[in-house]
C-alpha cells in the first residue's frame, strides 16, 4: 500500500486510518523566512555575527582587546595610538558601521517572521475552532438522535406495559370463563 498525501493535511496517512493531521501546516508555508538573512552563506554568515555582538564572549573579547589596546599605547614602548585613542574611536566607529544596520536588519527580519508566525497561529486556532465547532454540532446531533431513540424507547416500554396489563385482563377474563365453565353441569 503507498501513502497518499492528503494536501490538506500534508501527512501520510496511519495504517487503516485517516491521514495524519501535520501540526506544522499553516507554519510551512513561510519556512523560507527562517533565516534571518536568508541561505546563502554571506546571509548565514551575517546572521552569525550579528549573533555575535550580544553574547558574553563578544563582550569579554572586545573589553580584552580595548584593555590591551590602551595598556599598549599608555605604558609600553610602542605607541601607535596615543591619547585621545583616535583609532581606538574609529575601529568603534567602523565596528557601529557595520553592527548597528546587522542588528537593525536581524530585528526587521524578525518581525516579519513573528508576524508570519503569529498569522499561521490565527489560523491553526481558527482552523481548531471550526473542528471545534464541528465537533459540537455532531455531538448535539448525537445528543439529539439518543434523545429520539429514548422516547421511543419509553413509548415502547409504555406500549409494552399496555399490552402486558392487556394480556393479564384476558388471561384473568379467560380462567374466569374456564372455571365458569367447568362448575357447570
Amino acid at each position: 500500500m503507498t501513502a497518499h498525501v492528503h494536501p490538506a493535511h500534508n501527512a501520510p496517512p496511519l495504517e487503516d486510518g485517516p491521514p495524519r493531521v501535520d501540526p506544522l501546516r499553516f507554519h510551512r508555508r513561510h519556512e523560507h523566512l527562517a533565516p534571518t538573512f536568508g541561505t546563502d552563506r554571506f546571509a548565514l554568515q551575517a546572521e552569525a555575527f550579528a549573533r555575535f555582538f550580544g553574547t558574553p564572549l563578544f563582550l569579554g573579547a572586545q573589553t580584552l582587546i580595548v584593555a590591551a589596546w590602551i595598556s599598549i599605547n599608555v605604558l609600553g614602548a610602542v605607541r601607535f595610538d596615543p591619547y585621545p585613542f583616535i583609532l581606538l574611536n574609529l575601529a568603534f566607529s567602523l565596528q557601529a558601521a557595520y553592527a548597528a544596520p546587522l542588528i537593525l536588519l536581524a530585528q526587521t527580519r524578525q518581525a516579519a517572521r513573528d508576524k508570519h508566525h503569529a498569522d499561521a497561529d490565527a489560523q491553526h486556532r481558527e482552523a481548531l475552532a471550526i473542528a471545534s465547532e464541528q465537533r459540537q454540532a455532531i455531538a448535539a446531533q448525537n445528543a439529539a438522535q439518543v434523545l429520539e431513540l429514548l422516547q421511543q424507547n419509553t413509548l415502547l416500554t409504555e406500549q409494552t406495559r399496555q399490552l402486558t396489563l392487556r394480556v393479564e385482563a384476558l388471561t384473568v377474563e379467560i380462567h374466569q370463563r374456564f372455571v365458569a365453565q367447568a362448575a357447570r353441569p
